[in-house]
């Protein structure tokens, strides 16, 4: 058996860092991830003019529950799409005048959504080039609060984004919310909100968010499930067995939800208290999978899709066309590089069996399609990596800690 050590999680981080800063006090964060992503997010803060201390895997941070110190600040997000969402609200919620700009990856991902119901709710705001898209100037004068109704069909940050915005409201947010896809991250969501001592009443789809704002603690950040998958698709393609310490019953992460997904593939798959561990069993059956709520793991299942002995569908993942990459796009495409038959719709992907033969993937800047084809890389000797360090976004050493796990085969 192989222990697998994965990083902190990416959405928990950069939750707690919104949580943190804009609590009455201290919050001390452990084990938090350190990747682009995060660094992005705590230098956005920075410049907003909170303090973050920041030191042997534990990050301190002090709250100011008024909004930034900052009057003005120019603030880059970089690929980052917690950033560019969760910023500029926490920002509308203090005073001051704010801009938000990106790299051209994240400028093509839509905030528009967002925007808009920010601006529903009394914020002023100016998208400087394209409407619904970065770059973004906010005039911040607080947030009276109220009621807005949200489309989060395309990302859950949106609702996540009003959701942490709530509590620093000065009557509080109703919002009702008409489309929602990866609805297990707003569960995330909802869960560390109440660990800052909010808490949040849902009925149906409206979700009602008192105003009070938030209360500093001491929050232990578990590791990444998205990140995870890779390990486990490793361990069910390689016959291998591997253990994530850290990820068991009780996860906060939808995410891990993936691991059924190779269950009903055929791998053994056991969920401890604090630990999952999946083992291969040398054969992979084709499935049917609806991903809707676990999307992130969607390039990880078509990596290892061409070793079943059956076609793999994956369906009603539309929002995967508008994350780093068009992710169903990008999988179809290098999937056809290696010889394998795929096809794609709006919303699935379809992927048959066969050998891979070596190609180049073609990673297009997304760390989640170089990861998920480092699985594939596993049998097939030759495949290449355009872009290898595009991990960086969430796992800077992935492929070291890959190499450490399965590079022995």
């Amino acid at each position: 058996m192989s222990l697998a050590a994965v990083p902190g999680s990416k959405s928990l981080t950069n939750r707690a860092l919104f949580l943190a800063a804009a609590a009455d006090g201290v919050t001390t964060l452990r084990r938090p991830l350190l990747s682009d992503d995060t660094e992005a997010f705590a230098a956005g803060l920075s410049r907003l003019g909170y303090r973050i201390e920041q030191g042997d895997g534990v990050w301190r941070v002090h709250g100011r529950p008024e909004g930034p110190a900052a009057e003005t600040a120019d603030v880059f997000t970089r690929d980052g799409a917690t950033p560019a969402r969760f910023l500029p609200p926490l920002a509308a919620a203090g005073h001051g005048e704010f801009r938000f700009d990106a790299s051209a990856q994240m400028r093509r991902r839509p905030v528009g959504p967002l925007t808009a119901a920010l601006r529903d709710l009394g914020v002023e705001l100016t998208h400087e080039e394209a409407e619904g898209h970065l770059p973004l100037r906010v005039r911040a004068r607080g947030v009276e609060g109220g009621e807005v109704t949200l489309d989060a069909g395309l990302s859950s940050q949106f609702l996540t984004a009003l959701l942490l915005m709530g509590p620093l409201t000065r009557t509080g947010l109703r919002i009702r919310v008409t489309e929602l896809v990866s609805a297990p991250y707003v569960g995330i969501t909802l869960a560390m909100m109440r660990a800052f001592g909010v808490e949040v009443r849902r009925d149906g789809e409206v979700y009602e968010v008192p105003a009070g704002g938030y209360r500093a603690t001491e929050y232990a950040i578990e590791p990444d499930a998205s990140t995870a998958s890779y390990f486990f698709a490793a361990a069910a393609l390689t016959g291998r067995e591997v253990t994530v310490p850290g990820l068991g019953r009780g996860a906060l992460q939808g995410d891990l939800g993936f691991v059924e997904a190779l269950r009903a593939m055929g791998a053994e798959v056991a969920v401890g208290a604090g630990a999952t561990t999946v083992r291969g069993t040398g054969r992979l059956r084709g499935i049917t999978v609806n991903m809707r709520d676990i999307s992130d793991t969607m390039p990880t299942l078509a990596a290892l899709a061409p070793f079943a002995d059956g076609p793999v569908r994956i369906e009603d993942v539309a929002n995967t066309r508008v994350k780093e990459c068009d992710r169903l796009d990008a999988c179809a495409e290098n999937l056809r590089r290696l010889g394998i038959r795929a096809e794609t719709g709006p919303d699935w992907i379809e992927i048959h069996p066969g050998t891979p033969a070596a190609a180049e993937i073609g990673c297009r800047g997304d760390h989640r399609i170089a990861m998920g084809f480092s699985v594939t890389g596993l049998r097939t000797p030759g495949l290449t990596l355009d872009e290898p360090g595009c991990v960086k976004k969430t796992f800077p050493e992935f492929h070291e800690v890959f190499g450490e796990v399965f590079g022995s085969l």
